[in-house]
């Protein structure tokens, strides 16, 4: 026969065997010590007293359980109520390294404009790309400019190619 009971503390209804009557253990969810009542003690643990709606677990229904009261609904877990304001569970993700930097204090910055990157049908606009970019930062603005060189696989003809490009680094 269980012993079924209510936290004191955060009402979770809890279920345990017989034998851990006097016992003492923390509640799984509010985490205080509370102490195992006795079957027949007054705070409700045990099975309710036989009634004819409620007949001994060991006498038979005369008719199928079927027709009789309502299975009683096993409720193990309750949400506890309190006054204290919830945590979230479920965090924001980081931001991206790009939104970050855009909202952040004005402070160093890189551009990195690859030659690769700047060219159209037969056109070549790397020039005209860098220019609008220093442009649009301003004179003032520019810490440094630096030529860089970098290899890529062409997909087309599946070999590794050198370029070239520009490393801005400046104040925004």
């Amino acid at each position: 026969m269980d012993i079924v009971f209510n936290c004191p503390h955060c009402n979770l209804e809890i279920e345990v065997d017989q034998e851990a009557a006097g016992q003492e253990f923390d509640c799984p969810t509010c985490q205080k010590t509370l102490t195992v009542p006795d079957a027949s003690g007054p705070s409700g643990g045990g099975l309710p007293a036989a009634s004819p709606a409620n007949p001994p677990p060991s006498a038979k229904p005369s008719v199928p359980p079927a027709t009789t009261a309502p299975i009683r609904e096993d409720k193990r877990m309750a949400v506890p109520v309190t006054a204290k304001p919830i945590e979230s569970l479920i965090q924001k993700p980081n931001k991206s390294l790009e939104t970050a930097a855009k909202e952040s204090k004005p402070g160093m910055r890189v551009k990195t404009i690859r030659h690769s990157d700047c060219k159209e049908v037969g056109k070549d606009k790397f020039d005209e790309i860098v220019s609008e970019f220093l442009n649009k930062i301003g004179d003032q603005a520019i810490v440094s400019i630096t030529p860089i060189n970098y290899s890529y696989l062409d997909i087309g003809t599946q070999k590794l190619l050198t370029d070239f490009g520009v490393m801005v680094i400046y104040r925004g």
